[in-house]
């Protein structure tokens, strides 16, 4: 597998073309894109993963019941940022509509054919007029090829202080798979997903029920390893679209040609996350937590979870402090029956607990890995083999004076 950390993301595999526009959805009159569409000729099979939320906006409804039939194919998605068209009640639901039969229309193909994203303010109505105009223009330019792959990448941000995108290319017998993709995504992530859209492509063909399969592993072992400050969003949406523009149909494929998607697929979801997380909002520090040891995976994860989520353990990485009581502490509050007089704790690879023993010799080496940008908690809890590990980050006061208004 070739992997590419940048570039154009959803336009490296065949076929597909991309665009972004400005249309002022927050009325700034500031210039800045907020509206884009991804484009293929090729009809296209396509799977979804979205928020688990009971509060989920008009957009995820639309695209959860289309994605429902299995004969479904689509040729584009449209997608802007400035207003989630969460808790818009009726007319939500009328907007989505009509910005698919707009795009549609102006692709010549059916409204049902569209897939419809949203990211930003919640509670708002959209402006349509403006958005309608949007439309017009973005689809003019997927129509013409331009090469709008970074302006689209560009259109979906909100909180973000950068784009991100990445792709993965394979070889096969039938000739090389290119799998693409882009997110938006920097506050209110946490698992499972997040005000997080994802889009990722690729020129393989395969039936809406492999695509299903294949990007749920990629989400669980990458988009739903993420929390940033623990809030679950309305929007959060991850698609992957295949137009078979190369010739190749996986479910007519080896069983390693399928494992060598996978892997690719995963490969792109992964760097993905890794990008929101490290783009959290007013964030320094990117940490792993890795909990072993458990009574079960899922107990595992709960420990994880208090981990990551914990104010103090997060505030204490910001400042640099290894603090492991704050670390045990959260540990414990997941209720899962640890013992303390058990429980190993180490930074990287240096020992803070052993048996629930401080290595106080350590402590230097502690302090100086908390000080960098990137690091590993691993907690063992030596009752049985369930593990688990979380991408998070530390929290800053810069992050509450971000957050404090709209």
């Amino acid at each position: 597998m070739k992997f590419f950390e940048n570039g154009d993301g959803v336009t490296e595999p065949r076929g597909f073309f991309a665009s972004g526009v400005h249309c002022d959805v927050k009325g700034k009159k500031d210039g800045a894109l907020d509206l884009g569409v991804i484009y293929s000729k090729k009809p296209c099979t396509g799977a979804g993963v979205f928020t688990t939320n009971d509060v989920k906006a008009a957009p995820v409804t639309y695209c959860i019941d289309l994605l429902k039939n299995p004969k479904s194919t689509f040729h584009a998605v449209v997608a802007n940022s400035g207003n989630a068209n969460a808790c818009t009640g009726a007319q939500g639901d009328a907007d989505t509509k009509k910005m698919a039969s707009e795009v549609a229309r102006h692709l010549k193909v059916h409204s049902k054919e569209i897939l419809v994203f949203s990211t930003g303010r919640i509670g708002v109505p959209l402006p349509m007029s403006r958005i309608t105009a949007g439309i017009r223009d973005a689809t003019d330019d997927v129509l013409q090829e331009f090469d709008g792959a970074h302006a689209f990448q560009e259109a979906i941000l909100t909180s973000d202080t950068c784009t991100k995108s990445c792709s993965a290319k394979i070889e096969t017998p039938g000739g090389e798979i290119t799998v693409g993709g882009v997110v938006k995504g920097a506050g209110m992530i946490e698992p499972n997903m997040a005000t997080m859209l994802a889009f990722l492509t690729t020129d393989a063909g395969a039936s809406p029920e492999l695509l299903k399969t294949i990007l749920k592993q990629a989400v669980d072992q990458s988009f739903n390893l993420m929390t940033i400050d623990g809030d679950m969003s309305t929007n959060d949406s991850v698609v992957l679209l295949a137009n078979k523009g190369g010739g190749i149909k996986l479910d007519l494929e080896e069983p390693t040609v399928v494992r060598k998607f996978q892997e690719a697929v995963n490969a792109v979801c992964a760097a993905l996350a890794r990008k929101c997380v490290s783009d959290g909002e007013k964030v320094t520090k990117f940490v792993k937590v890795r909990i072993q040891g458990a009574p079960s995976d899922e107990d595992a994860e709960k420990v994880a979870r208090c981990i990551a989520n914990s104010l103090l353990v997060k505030s204490s990485w910001y400042g640099s402090d290894p603090n492991w009581g704050r670390l045990v502490d959260a540990a414990g509050y997941a209720k899962i029956g640890l013992i303390f007089d058990q429980l190993d704790l180490f930074y990287d690879d240096v020992p803070a607990l052993i048996n629930g023993e401080p290595i106080i010799g350590n402590k230097s080496q502690w302090q100086n890995i908390v000080k960098g940008k990137e690091f590993i908690i691993t907690l063992d809890l030596k009752i049985k083999k369930g593990k688990a590990e979380i991408w998070t980050n530390d929290l800053s006061e810069e992050y509450v004076n971000f957050n404090k208004s709209e």
